[in-house]
């Protein structure tokens, strides 16, 4: 392990590894990501994201390779069918926000031409990047994510509270909290 690069420290499995080096805080511009990421992050509430990811396939398949246009019309009879799946969190009000927030992402999309263009306005159209030396100091919150979760929330979203926000906001690059230790620091910047 002498030759590892230097992560933060919540990367310990091989998924968990995988997620950071490939994806964790890298600025995400494309629509089905974003919403792949919203999904994820409520799903994840009050567990473990090793949990999520281990079960990322299963959601990618059920939930239509993550395409809110295609989510946002799910029958009950859908939700019912998923619910049984023992590949995902088999939460049923995880499941129908889902549906719920893809119907509301398709309305965010309408009005602001994208997805991207309305998230990203949260943070000025770039990352913000702090300087930690530990994880024990990344804040679970931000100014910027009560401001999202607030508005997501006014626009009908569910399982958008400020902490899910910040987490959905670390996973799609708004923010690096990479601790300036680990080797993608600086490649987020």
């Amino acid at each position: 392990m002498a030759d590892s690069p230097r992560r933060c420290a919540w990367a310990v499995t091989e998924a968990s590894i995988a997620y950071h080096d490939r994806e964790w805080g890298v600025p995400v511009h494309d629509d089905r990501v974003h919403f792949e990421f919203l999904l994820l992050e409520g799903a994840q509430a009050g567990l473990s994201w090793n949990t999520i990811l281990a079960k990322r396939d299963a959601y990618r398949k059920l939930f239509a390779n993550f395409d809110p246009s295609r989510v946002a019309k799910f029958s009950e009879a859908k939700v019912q069918s998923i619910l049984k799946n023992p590949g995902i969190v088999r939460n049923r009000l995880k499941v129908r926000g889902a549906v719920k927030n893809a119907k509301a992402f398709l309305r965010v999309q309408r009005e602001f031409g994208s997805f991207d263009a309305y998230v990203w306005s949260f943070v000025g159209g770039k990352s913000l990047c702090a300087r930690r030396t530990a994880r024990s100091r990344l804040p679970a919150t931000s100014k910027q994510s009560d401001e999202l979760s607030a508005d997501l929330r006014k626009r009908g979203f569910t399982f958008v509270g400020s902490t899910i926000c910040y987490s959905f906001m670390q996973a799609v690059g708004m923010v690096n909290d990479h601790v300036a230790t680990c080797f993608r620091y600086a490649k987020c910047r």
